[in-house]
């Protein structure tokens, strides 16, 4: 069979969106950032990722981003940018100077030409030294004192006869010769310490001309291996100044670590390699390969760290530290020359994370300076990286209300995302988007469920979309529900041992569904039939009527009949709406109620004075109520109380008004008569049940094929009303009347409803001119 439409399907629908996404990804000019409005299942992930993907493939593959160690400063790392797949080779390169480095060393410092050196060096010190203590030795002598070395300690014994004195022999000579030896030594002692005033700096020039060796062997033995790499290098300045540094720090690093003579008892647990690696080797953040399409970054937890990169620290000693080498890159590094998606909400739901987000999109760099995430480090050694420039395209994902209210309270928000990508919640149905449906649903059960579908199946799917969609001729934009359900019938279908789903599997996996989230729905009906709840399908009843009205819990909603009364007598209260003074009705409820005063007014006391008191309420209801759904069904309570004539009890229904008495659409039509029909289906069905809509809402019913079945057999009823008139006709089985010259016909609806506020408005009024008279007399 030939394939109707043969272009390229990669999504249904969402014209308006797509054309927005393709405008901003055309769009090189900075702020053209993308807000995608929609509510989730409307497949928007899917449509941006699938766009995103084609136009990356056009784009050129970024730069590679890294940080190296800044020696003059190690709180401020230096970033480098390199072309795609150098990081990885810098790095290598780095890692094996690094081990040819500690192949060399400290082997190098045991060559014959460098110990010779050394030696001399020695030699030259001890020469000096021995220059001076010889020359106080031969002074000695010539005054009969020795000269004594031991243990590196200097002293003089007196001589006589060229024989050492020991102590007992010196205590014992004569006093004055004693003296005189003392006297003798005391001045040999001045004399050498004058000859050895000089022995600190004979150290120091040693220890000198010694690190000055050492230093000049390592830069022998290094700059060779550095050479080869900066010669590589040589079109990069960047790498070319980090070389330099590195010539200059290796040989420190040299003397301080790889030297044996400043041995310890922990050299052999010393891991040199990491040293070195830590003081050298690059952070490579984001790295590609040559040819690599521009990066499309789906960040589902944009925390600040998440996003804007974070510092990780390791305890030493009991404090914190940390180096370049522990910076972690965030989403907007891995996105840096594409694409960064993100969920608005929470983003939002930081500030930090906003604020920090539109500063790195106005200031074109990558906000990296930490205060949140590190005001739990204190006064500890913390980073100030070099910032990043930032070329990339933000796709925010949210919903429409946070749309408007970003930019009520953001004036920065319209700068920044200028393009509003709008996803439609229904798709206007036609053969092509139909037969787009059919294949993209064909595809999903082939390559994802391993199934097939029968053609009585995928009728099913798609009224269960126009359903969704509450429209004759739309298809619902949810198309991951239409995935989920049937892959929730495949469930059913393996169960059966088939891999071809077929119109009772969709079925089955529908009920299943209402099964397993309907016992809120099933309780309620439970409570009408045990008459918990008062809700009457046969009889008529003054001001009593059957409203429809639709519950949403969770992800599920279902209809159920509700009794709405009204009471009325004489007094000039007006309509009272019981669930706004309850605080139970919210706004719109409330501003049905109110619309009823005004078509009253309008309807019958253009000749006298509206004066009455009237009650409202929807019985037996404990929650919120929002929506102007019921005031129809107030209205003909109100106006059954009015006239004292009895309203069907068989007939449920639903509908707003305006003051002039025109029946307007409302929302949920299809479950609030499901819900009604449950109820008289549970009871019998009579041929007199049914319900009541507004006709603009035919265009919306997509009801199940049983309620469809009974309406055709007449077994119940759906009536499509236009006016007030029309329903109240219904209701009462007696005409509403028209306006006449004379006013409305005897005995219709409308005539009793003038006559009788004719009457509590004189009964009202006539008590005040009774007392206005009293006290004027």
């Amino acid at each position: 069979m030939n394939n109707p439409y043969p272009e390229v399907l990669t999504f249904i629908g969402q014209q308006r969106a797509q054309s927005a996404l393709d405008f901003s990804l055309g769009m090189e000019l900075p702020g053209y950032n993308v807000y995608v409005m929609g509510e989730a299942a409307l497949g928007r992930f899917t449509l941006v990722k699938d766009k995103l993907t084609a136009h990356s493939k056009d784009r050129p593959t970024p730069n590679e981003w890294l940080y190296v160690n800044n020696y003059e400063d190690h709180r401020e790392p230096i970033a480098l940018f390199m072309q795609a797949g150098q990081s990885k080779q810098l790095a290598d390169d780095i890692d094996s100077f690094i081990d040819e480095v500690l192949d060399t060393f400290p082997a190098a410092f045991d060559n014959p030409g460098y110990q010779r050196k050394k030696k001399s060096i020695d030699r030259e010190f001890n020469d000096a030294y021995d220059a001076a203590i010889t020359a106080v030795e031969i002074a000695a002598l010539e005054q009969s004192v020795a000269l004594i070395e031991e243990n590196g300690v200097v002293g003089f014994a007196p001589l006589i006869n060229g024989k050492q004195l020991s102590d007992t022999e010196f205590a014992a000579l004569e006093d004055t010769l004693r003296d005189e030896f003392y006297e003798v030594i005391e001045k040999l002692e001045d004399a050498l310490i004058e000859a050895l005033i000089e022995l600190p700096r004979w150290k120091r020039e040693s220890s000198e001309k010694l690190r000055n060796l050492k230093k000049s062997t390592a830069e022998l033995a290094t700059k060779p291996l550095l050479k080869a790499l900066e010669h590589k290098y040589a079109t990069h300045i960047g790498v070319l100044r980090y070389l330099k540094d590195i010539r200059e720090e290796i040989i420190d690093a040299v003397l301080e670590w790889l030297d044996d003579d400043d041995s310890d008892e922990n050299k052999e647990d010393f891991d040199r390699k990491g040293m070195l690696t830590d003081f050298f080797a690059p952070n490579i953040l984001v790295e590609f390969k040559e040819g690599d399409a521009a990066p499309v970054v789906y960040e589902p937890n944009p925390t600040f760290g998440n996003i804007f990169g974070k510092i990780e620290y390791a305890t030493s000693q009991g404090s914190l530290i940390t180096s370049y080498r522990s910076i972690q890159p965030g989403a907007l590094h891995r996105a840096n020359g594409g694409y960064l998606i993100m969920d608005a909400e929470k983003v939002m739901a930081n500030p930090q994370v906003w604020d920090g987000l539109k500063l790195s999109l106005k200031t074109h760099q990558i906000k990296n300076d930490l205060p949140y995430q590190d005001s739990s480090v204190g006064s500890s050694f913390t980073l100030r990286p070099q910032l990043i420039p930032l070329d990339v395209k933000i796709i925010l994902l949210g919903s429409r209300e946070l749309y408007y209210t970003i930019g009520e309270y953001d004036e920065e928000f319209a700068e920044l995302f200028r393009v509003l990508a709008d996803f439609d919640y229904y798709l206007a149905s036609s053969d092509k988007l139909q037969y787009q449906f059919i294949t993209k649903v064909t595809e999903y059960c082939q390559q994802t469920l391993q199934c097939t579908t029968t053609e009585a199946a995928m009728a099913r799917l798609l009224k269960f979309s126009y359903r969704q969609a509450e429209h004759h001729n739309k298809l619902s934009a949810r198309f991951a529900d239409v995935l989920e359900l049937v892959a929730e019938a495949s469930f059913y279908a393996k169960q059966d041992g088939q891999t071809l789903i077929d119109a009772h599997h969709i079925d089955e996996a529908i009920q299943g569904k209402q099964y397993r989230t309907g016992q809120i729905s099933e309780n309620m009906l439970s409570d009408i039939k045990e008459g918990h709840t008062l809700i009457a399908t046969q009889g008529q009843a003054v001001g009593k009527v059957n409203g429809l009205t639709v519950l949403h819990i969770g992800d599920t909603s279902f209809g159920t009949p509700a009794r709405i009364t009204a009471t009325v007598y004489a007094g000039a209260d007006g309509v009272i709406d019981v669930e706004r003074e309850a605080e139970l009705g919210k706004a719109i409820h409330s501003k049905g109620v109110m619309l009823l005063t005004g078509y009253l007014g309008n309807k019958y006391a253009q000749q006298f004075s509206l004066t009455l008191s009237a009650n409202i309420a929807i019985e037996q209801s404990y929650g919120y109520i929002d929506g102007d759904s019921a005031s129809l069904a107030e209205l003909c309570a109100l106006i059954s109380a009015i006239t004292s004539l009895p309203i069907s009890q068989s007939i449920a229904l639903t509908g707003s008004i305006n003051q002039h008495g025109d029946v307007q659409a409302i929302g949920g039509v299809n479950e609030k008569i499901e819900g009604f029909f449950k109820l008289c289906k549970m009871r019998g069905l009579t041929g007199e049940q049914g319900v009541i809509i507004p006709k603009s809402n035919q265009v919306n019913l997509v009801l199940d094929d049983e309620i469809l079945a009974a309406v055709e057999q007449q077994r119940f009823n759906i009536y499509a009303v236009e006016t007030v008139d029309q329903a109240l006709s219904l209701l009462m089985d007696r005409e509403a009347g028209q306006m006449n010259g004379q006013g409305y016909p005897d005995n219709s609806v409308n005539a009793l409803a003038m006559a009788r506020l004719e009457e509590i408005a004189n009964i009202v009024n006539g008590d005040n001119d009774d007392e206005d008279r009293q006290e004027s007399s």
